[in-house]
């Protein structure tokens, strides 16, 4: 398993490093190395100043940020799939995309917070509270996994509701534009401070999520199976589900809603390696990185100089992708 580690590693450098060539302005593999390593201060390798911005101030930071989300999506999916035995639970289950796009439309269309909050700081208040109303309807609807995904559907219907409600009667046409662009995931401008955040949070939640293999792998036999191995059912499923919601929570924010990430990865993660959380984990963290720098590259291509939201360009590439495991799943059955 190490040794497919290293070499997921090794992709994932090789197609970032491949994914900032492809754009309107030529840049080579040869330019991109001498520009990292002088910023790197492994080399003082003359470089135009065009091609020293292009690729460490627009590219680079894109294509981190991409990865970073496709790992900590791909993560929170292999969780919650596991957590609510759920083999279609991905990390919007629980409400949260929903409620950082209301956030973040009542930050852009209505101003609520003005500067001080941002469109990023209103998502992840929005999918704060999104999440937290989605808990309490589950605790008070009943116990168990079912009452979690019933309440999640619940929350993403009124989230989404209050979303359209908003532009509908409040935007015009130009909001209209900017806020659906967001909402469609927009990987635009992003600079050092959104790969800070992003890697620091998909980092900590895959550490955090290598401390819970045991209860994962016995979370996937059942709540009783757990319980009578000496794992605490009721608190672990309230961290895991508040670790979920925070990381999607937090990407979603920089990046808008990005879909089918965190529902196609751990599944192919399972066909490759097996059902073992100890390789299921980190095979998706990797498998969701490469992924999605590729889905950004090829949605930045596609319609040059108009880039395609990242979000259209995960559905466009992950309903094939699911319809293909589902057929194969369904052949092993």
């Amino acid at each position: 398993m190490a040794g497919l580690l290293v070499a997921g590693v090794l992709v994932f450098l090789a197609s970032v490093g491949t994914a900032i060539t492809l754009g309107p302005a030529d840049v080579s593999l040869v330019n991109v190395r001498d520009v990292v390593t002088n910023h790197l201060g492994l080399t003082q390798i003359p470089v135009r100043v065009s091609e020293d911005a292009i690729v460490w101030q627009e590219r680079l930071p894109r294509a981190l940020v991409a990865a970073s989300c496709g790992a900590g999506l791909g993560l929170c999916g292999a969780i919650l799939q596991s957590l609510l035995r759920n083999p279609l639970a991905d990390p919007f289950i629980l409400g949260v995309s929903s409620g950082a796009s209301t956030g973040a439309v009542l930050v852009g269309v209505l101003g609520l917070g003005g500067a001080a909050v941002g469109l990023s700081g209103g998502a992840f208040v929005g999918a704060l509270l999104a999440f937290g109303f989605v808990l309490l309807l589950a605790r008070y609807s009943g116990a168990g996994t079912g009452s979690i995904v019933l309440a999640g559907v619940a929350g993403t219907q009124l989230f989404s509701a209050l979303t359209s409600l908003v532009i509908f009667a409040f935007a015009d046409s130009d909001e209209t534009r900017g806020v659906m662009f967001w909402l469609l995931g927009s990987l635009e401008g992003m600079r050092w401070d959104d790969v800070r955040l992003t890697a620091a949070v998909a980092a900590l939640g895959t550490g955090i999520a290598l401390c819970f293999l045991r209860a994962l792998d016995a979370f996937a036999f059942g709540e009783d199976v757990a319980a009578s191995l000496g794992i605490h059912v009721t608190r672990t499923r309230v961290i895991l589900l508040v670790l979920t919601a925070l990381l999607t929570a937090a990407l979603v924010s920089v990046a808008g809603a990005i879909g089918f990430v965190g529902l196609v990865l751990p599944h192919a993660a399972r066909l490759m390696f097996g059902q073992r959380h100890s390789r299921i984990i980190p095979a998706t963290a990797v498998l969701g990185a490469i992924f999605m720098v590729w889905v950004d590259a090829a949605s930045r291509v596609a319609f040059a100089p108009t880039p395609l939201p990242v979000g259209v360009g995960t559905a466009l590439v992950g309903v094939p992708v699911f319809v293909l495991l589902l057929v194969r799943r369904g052949r092993r059955a």
